[in-house]
């Protein structure tokens, strides 16, 4: 049973963001424990999780009578209830769960989540936001930032490089940015290597520092 609970996930709060997140991955076949304090949500998708129940999850004896300790990973999807978001990250890290995701509400939230033990804290509101900002103030097809400010963006090639092989149009060192994939009109997209010609119509993923990568974007 403990090999089970290593492919498997207890995602508490069902609201739209845990409900969602559930789901997919019952559709990438990870086992998956649902728990909601709202019994109308829980008979909702019934038959649709691997388990689900109604449950308070701020109650230490009741994450441990569901065996929510054995799982290796936990999300934290309650919205709206800042407190019962805290408490049951808090009840989570008590019990020594390895891998603690919640969802946070605003910057304040996020950091009392962190405090209190949680691995990964996420805001899909301001998270998206700060993704279609930069997406609709430029060039950009698809933009995606990580820590310290590095970014991969999906954009159209420039006209200038066109006809031209990375090597000789010295992007990287003209730019500070690297050309990790590029995809031909109708067809996959594939590594890029220093031979790879750039075409009329292609699109490129670009990796590097995220002025770098959304400036180069921007070229023309």
């Amino acid at each position: 049973m403990a090999e089970q609970k290593d492919n498997a996930v207890v995602v508490i709060g069902l609201g739209r963001f845990g409900t969602a997140l559930a789901l997919e991955l019952v559709e990438r076949e990870v086992e998956v424990l649902g728990i909601d304090s709202n019994p109308r949500i829980v008979q909702g998708l019934a038959g649709s999780l691997t388990h689900v129940v109604a449950a308070d999850s701020t109650e230490l004896e009741v994450l441990q009578q569901l065996g929510v300790d054995e799982f290796r990973r936990a999300v934290v999807g309650i919205g709206t209830d800042m407190e019962a978001s805290i408490l049951t990250t808090s009840l989570l890290t008590d019990l020594g769960v390895p891998d603690i995701w919640a969802k946070a509400i605003n910057r304040q939230h996020a950091r009392i989540l962190h405090r209190i033990g949680a691995h990964h804290v996420v805001q899909p509101e301001h998270d998206t936001g700060k993704r279609v900002a930069h997406l609709v103030t430029g060039r950009m097809l698809d933009y995606i930032e990580f820590e310290d400010g590095f970014a991969l963006v999906k954009t159209a090639a420039p006209t200038w490089a066109e006809g031209r092989s990375l090597a000789e149009s010295q992007i990287r060192s003209r730019y500070g940015v690297t050309v990790v994939c590029v995809k031909r009109r109708g067809e996959d997209f594939t590594y890029a290597t220093a031979d790879t010609v750039i075409n009329p119509d292609d699109l490129l993923i670009v990796a590097g520092k995220s002025g770098k990568a959304e400036r180069f974007a921007n070229l023309t």
